[in-house]
């Protein structure tokens, strides 16, 4: 009886965030916007933002359980399914060298994001770690991804990922722009253009967008850099956890130092999920499901924390964020170019 009262109380939020979802999915997919970089997770936040900005009550009262689920447990379960988006078999495709620049750009984005953002600009520590991570990674699925490692309240939750989220929608609308003339300039000749396109835009959408307006051969290269990419997400949030983990027990007065390292348990189900996909031990036609069923998850919950982004919170972030992300989208574009120059 308590499950069922419990279960009223989540399904008010849940059918928001669902509705938010399927609107975002349908734009996406259905009108085509993804063609143009815009991914259902960052239409989603928009979305729901306007609403939440509009209608503030909106996501107050009966909504609120079922949003606070959609925003913890959807998501999670989320990240988990995107592991089939992956397999073994294209790390092995893109070669050491694709490897080689997604590792030491994500490791190189992320350290410089960390150093900038709370040395330079002043910032949290949570707020420069979730936009370093949606610029190194893969977008918004990285900053979704690692707010639940940082054990975040509702409130800041919402703040933060918004702000991180906008600088991956800015930068990398940027780049569907830059890229294009970069190619026009330097040429096919002088530079692997789909692992760097792959190896430093921010969005798997982003770069399919650049991928098809370049060719192709571009767009294959491109695609399976950025899914490697994608993969860096599980160590990164392995050693955050364990980073944070060793943090609090240090701050924690009597805590044992043996104490083992909690593994967040949708990193390891991503990696096992990735591990099925590369087997193929399931029927297509189940995966493509279960990839989809993976990313209506994850668009609710953007869904979810869109409607809890006011702007007196995002203002409140001010422009430091923005220099981050703007930092950070130098260094990729740049930075990037030059490893990939190097690297043949």
């Amino acid at each position: 009886m308590a499950n069922l009262r419990q279960w009223r109380q989540w399904i008010p939020g849940l059918a928001l965030a669902a509705a938010i979802s399927v609107l975002a999915l349908g734009l996406a997919l259905g009108a085509g916007l993804v063609r143009y970089g815009a991914s259902s997770l960052t239409l989603a936040i928009l979305i729901g933002a306007v609403l939440g900005n509009g209608w503030p009550a909106l996501a107050q009262g009966a909504r609120r359980a079922g949003l606070g689920l959609a925003q913890r447990n959807l998501l999670r379960a989320g990240v988990a399914l995107y592991g089939f988006n992956l397999s073994w078999q294209q790390i092995v495709a893109v070669g050491s060298a694709g490897l080689l620049a997604d590792v030491l750009l994500v490791a190189s984005t992320l350290a410089l994001g960390c150093f900038i953002g709370i040395r330079l600009l002043g910032l949290d520590r949570e707020t420069a770690l979730l936009t370093a991570a949606g610029s190194a990674i893969c977008g918004a699925a990285a900053v979704v991804a690692t707010v639940p490692v940082l054990r975040l309240d509702e409130a800041r939750t919402a703040e933060k990922t918004a702000v991180a989220v906008g600088t991956v929608v800015l930068f990398g609308t940027l780049a569907m722009g830059l890229y294009p003339l970069l190619y026009a300039w330097i040429g096919p000749q002088h530079l692997d253009f789909g692992r760097y396109v792959g190896s430093t835009v921010h969005e798997v959408a982003q770069v399919v967008a650049i991928g098809d307006a370049l060719g192709p051969e571009v767009a294959r290269g491109a695609v399976v850099v950025k899914m490697i990419r994608v993969l860096l997400l599980v160590p990164f949030l392995l050693l955050l956890g364990a980073f944070l983990a060793r943090g609090s027990k240090a701050e924690a007065e009597g805590a044992s130092r043996r104490s083992p390292v909690a593994v967040p348990w949708f990193a390891a189900a991503f990696i096992l999920l990735a591990g099925v996909n590369s087997l193929q031990l399931l029927p297509e036609g189940v995966v493509a499901a279960l990839r989809q069923c993976g990313m209506v998850l994850l668009t609710a919950a953007m869904a979810a924390l869109g409607l809890e982004t006011t702007l007196a919170r995002m203002g409140r972030a001010g422009l430091r964020p923005l220099l981050l992300g703007a930092a950070l989208f130098v260094h990729l574009v740049l930075g990037g170019g030059l490893l990939n120059w190097l690297l043949g």
